[in-house]
Parts: C-alpha cells; sequence; structure tokens
C-alpha cells in the first residue's frame, strides 16, 4: 500500500514591499475597561514599529518594552507610533504594566499594547510558533501608505536593538539608498 503525499499551498504571510496585514486588536489604551480596539488604519499617514514578544511576565520581553518606552518621544519625532502585541490577554498585559520594573512587571509603557489572543495576527505576520502557541520576536516598520517596508524575526531569547530600529526607520525615511552601517546625517548612494 502507497501512501499518498499531499501537498499544501504555503501560507500567505507578511511580505516586504506588500500591504501589511490588518488588524484589529483589544488593547491598553483604555486601561480601565480594556475594551478599545485598535486598528491598522488608525495609523495610516504615518509610520509604525510594530512588534510581537512572545509571553508577559517572562526575562527577556520587558526589557525591550520598557527600552522601546524609553526610546517613545524619539520615534514621536520621526513621525511614528509603536504598537507592542503578544498573545496575552488584555487583562494580563494590565497586570504586567501595573506590576513595577524591580518586581518583574513593565511598569507603566507609554505606547498601546494589543492582546492576539486568537493568535490570528501572529499568524498573518509570520510570528506564530505553532507549537508553542507564542509569537516568536517579529517586529516590522510600515510606511504612511500601510506598506511593510522592514521585518526581523528573532528567536525567542535574543532580545532586539531599539537604537538599530531607530536607524533603519531613519535609513528609511532618508529616501536615498543606504548603504551598510548608514547612520543619519551620512551621505546616501
Amino acid at each position: 500500500m502507497t501512501q499518498q503525499l499531499t501537498v499544501q499551498s504555503p501560507a500567505t504571510f507578511a511580505k516586504i514591499g506588500l500591504p501589511a496585514p490588518s488588524f484589529n486588536l483589544l488593547s491598553t489604551k483604555n486601561m480601565e475597561t480594556l475594551e478599545e480596539k485598535i486598528s491598522f488604519e488608525d495609523y495610516r499617514g504615518r509610520w509604525l514599529v510594530f512588534f510581537f514578544w512572545p509571553f508577559d511576565f517572562t526575562f527577556v520581553c520587558p526589557t525591550e518594552i520598557t527600552a522601546f518606552s524609553d526610546y517613545y518621544e524619539q520615534f514621536l519625532d520621526l513621525d511614528c507610533d509603536i504598537v507592542g502585541a503578544s498573545v496575552d490577554s488584555v487583562y494580563t498585559h494590565r497586570a504586567w504594566t501595573q506590576t513595577p520594573r524591580d518586581q518583574s512587571g513593565i511598569g507603566p509603557v507609554k505606547f498601546p499594547l494589543v492582546s492576539d489572543f486568537s493568535k490570528e495576527t501572529a499568524r498573518a505576520y509570520g510570528v506564530l510558533d505553532d507549537e508553542t502557541g507564542a509569537a516568536h520576536r517579529g517586529l516590522f516598520i510600515i510606511d504612511p501608505d500601510g506598506v511593510l517596508r522592514y521585518q526581523v524575526v528573532t528567536d525567542m531569547n535574543v532580545g532586539r536593538s531599539v537604537d538599530e530600529t531607530l536607524r533603519v526607520l531613519q535609513a528609511l525615511q532618508a529616501g536615498g539608498l543606504c548603504p551598510a552601517n548608514w547612520k543619519p546625517g551620512d551621505r546616501t548612494l
């Protein structure tokens, strides 16, 4: 008896140069009710850094979220908003932001955290680990027209660099060809 192999077409994920996948997720924007949703369309006309982390109340994740919060004004100065996402609930996000940094929390952050509890958005962005149910550390820069311009996905145990994210955002905004190690103020090609 021979086994028949079924070939499935590859899943469609977020791709550079194409419109970023839409989302409409519950957020911490209203910490009292936790009923305010944030939509991808809310950020049209501005740059957006949209990033995922695996789970709240873990070890590497707080270092990234607090670093992005500490640099938030620098992103705003570049006409860029930040939205963070995980597969945890908005209730877990609220508890995490209400727990001080020195007690394994993140304290208040300056940008909204969204709950991808259904995991549909993490799947659409290609960062869902089906085995663990967590999102990998995915970071996406979306331009004002909604086009995905940059993405990086790292292993769950490696944190991202906020400085590098700022540098890449500035390079994308420079409008030219930016060589390796380009920094703001350098010439483009």
